[in-house]
C-alpha cells in the first residue's frame, strides 16, 4: 500500500502562490495516476489536477492557468504548484493516488491540508 502525507497549507493573500507537497511511501514511478482534490463544507470532493506515470496531465476548468500539477520521481513526491489565489480556492486539498494490479484499482487518500486564500 502507499502512505501520502500532504504539506505546504496555509494563509495565503489573494493573487498569491502557495505550493503544495505529496510525499508517497513507496517509488511513484509503480502509481498509475496522482492527483489533486479538494472538498469544501457540504460538498462533494472535486478533482483538481491529475498526472499519470507517463506525465499526461488533467485540470479541472477552473484552475487551468493557474495551477500547475507535477512530480519529482528521485523524492517520491508529487507537487501542485498554485498561482494567482483567489477566495473560492479556499478548502481542504487532498493527495490521491490510483495503483493498478490486474482488473482491480486501489486507491489512496492522504490526511488533507488546508488551503486558506484572504487578506
Amino acid at each position: 500500500q502507499v502512505q501520502l502525507v500532504e504539506s505546504g497549507g496555509g494563509l495565503v493573500q489573494p493573487g498569491g502562490s502557495q505550493r503544495l507537497s505529496c510525499a508517497a511511501s513507496k517509488s511513484i514511478t509503480s502509481i498509475y495516476s496522482m492527483g489533486w482534490y479538494r472538498q469544501a463544507p457540504g460538498k462533494q470532493r472535486d478533482l483538481v489536477a491529475t498526472i499519470t506515470s507517463d506525465d499526461t496531465t488533467n485540470y479541472a476548468d477552473s484552475v487551468k492557468g493557474r495551477l500547475t500539477i507535477s512530480r519529482d520521481n528521485a523524492k517520491n513526491t508529487m507537487y501542485l504548484q498554485m498561482n494567482s489565489l483567489k477566495p473560492e480556492d479556499t478548502t481542504v486539498y487532498y493527495c490521491n493516488a490510483e495503483v493498478l494490479l490486474g482488473s482491480i484499482n486501489y486507491i489512496y487518500w492522504g490526511q488533507g491540508t488546508q488551503v486558506t486564500v484572504s487578506s
